[in-house]
């Protein structure tokens, strides 16, 4: 146990503090739980900090369980920290807020109301009504921002996409020839690698598997690597490439109806999947990973997939690197295709953006505003 809880900083109140430790306590479980949110639980008394919690992975029990076994009897009477709302419905596991009744607990602090049609509003009106105080919003935005895939899985029932592209300072993701090893530095480099590890679902296009012949994988920043995933219409793929090796990260290729039937069966020889879909388009991919239980999937193909990926709904956060080069080359390629515009009016705005350096390089984040 914890004696003491952190020093307040900025005038941020306990409760603040304490659901920040919350959202750290939930991050360590990223890119394991789909598709479960992300969850942490503190439990303090008299201000100090003496248990806490997260949720390890779908299955598994949820952060206030974990947290309340620390603790044991010093619960009684105790506050409770939670960045998402107790689950008041039976699932893999019994309801949190039946636990926290009868381990005593005197007040829940929740950071958001869980956007899930099963709970939404009924954890706290349960804690309510066994008398338990309960504050809700505390730090809302942040916790929002920890479990925006889950929250977009369950509006929408789709996973959330993230497009995720490095381009020079003009605009280029590789040269005229295709070479684009490497746009950026390091630093930039692992930062793309603890996003992968935050990840489900990882996808290319083709072209990116012929011309580039990736990995996808982590590269040893974690133990945990996403499902790689190639879209490819005539399977006119290389017959040796590192994503068919499948010995460390699964692969699966989707493709047409009865496409390149000699290629599907070597790529099945190396312990690679097929899926075979009527209309291979973003959509239907994004479909088929919805019915995986993903949360999150990440886009990090050419350019023509890349529109096609934007235009179809399927990504809704841009995270672009930019590089301080300049390559030139009038037929170098760009991060995103054709998306059919022909006027400046009709591009698509990012919001709520962010800038960060990594190195020598910037990384922009936003998002669409796009109709889902």
């Amino acid at each position: 146990m914890t004696e003491e809880p952190p020093d307040p900083k900025n005038n941020q109140t306990l409760d603040q503090l304490m659901m920040h430790r919350c959202i750290e306590l939930a991050r360590r479980a990223w890119g394991r739980t789909a598709p479960n949110p992300l969850v942490g639980c503190v439990i303090c008394k008299d201000d100090r900090i003496i248990s806490e919690g997260f949720h390890p992975q779908a299955g598994e029990p949820h952060a206030e369980v974990f947290a309340l076994r620390d603790a044991g009897e010093h619960a009684r009477e105790a506050t409770v920290y939670v960045n998402l709302e107790p689950c008041n419905h039976y699932g893999r596991t019994p309801p949190c807020t039946e636990a926290l009744i009868a381990a005593g607990v005197s007040k829940v602090v929740v950071g958001m109301v869980d956007p899930d049609r099963r709970v939404s509003g009924t954890g706290i009106e349960r804690l309510r009504a066994a008398g338990i105080q309960v504050l809700v919003g505390v730090e809302e935005d942040a916790c929002q921002q920890l479990n925006e895939a889950f929250i977009h899985r369950i509006l929408y029932q789709r996973p959330f996409g993230i497009l995720k592209y490095a381009m020079t300072l003009d605009g280029k993701i590789a040269t005229t020839q295709g070479h684009s090893t490497w746009v950026t530095e390091v630093e930039a480099r692992k930062w793309v690698h603890q996003l992968r590890s935050a990840s489900d679902a990882v996808i290319v296009g083709g072209n990116t598997v012929r011309q580039d012949n990736p990995q996808l994988t982590t590269h040893g920043v974690s133990d945990r690597n996403p499902l790689r995933v190639v879209m490819s219409r005539q399977l006119d793929l290389p017959a040796a490439a590192q994503l068919w090796d499948t010995a460390g990260a699964a692969t699966v290729v989707f493709t047409t109806l009865g496409a390149n039937r000699d290629m599907q069966q070597k790529l099945q020889k190396q312990g690679v999947e097929v899926v075979e879909l009527s209309d291979l388009s973003p959509t239907q991919v994004m479909a088929h990973l919805y019915e995986r239980n993903f949360l999150s999937v990440l886009w990090e193909c050419g350019g023509a997939l890349a529109a096609q990926a934007i235009a179809d709904g399927a990504v809704q956060k841009i995270a672009a690197f930019i590089a301080p080069k300049i390559i030139g080359g009038t037929g170098a390629p760009s991060p995103v295709g054709d998306l059919g515009f022909t006027a400046m009016t009709q591009a698509l705005p990012l919001r709520r953006l962010q800038l960060t350096q990594l190195g020598n390089d910037f990384l922009l984040t936003g998002y669409l505003q796009l109709k889902q």
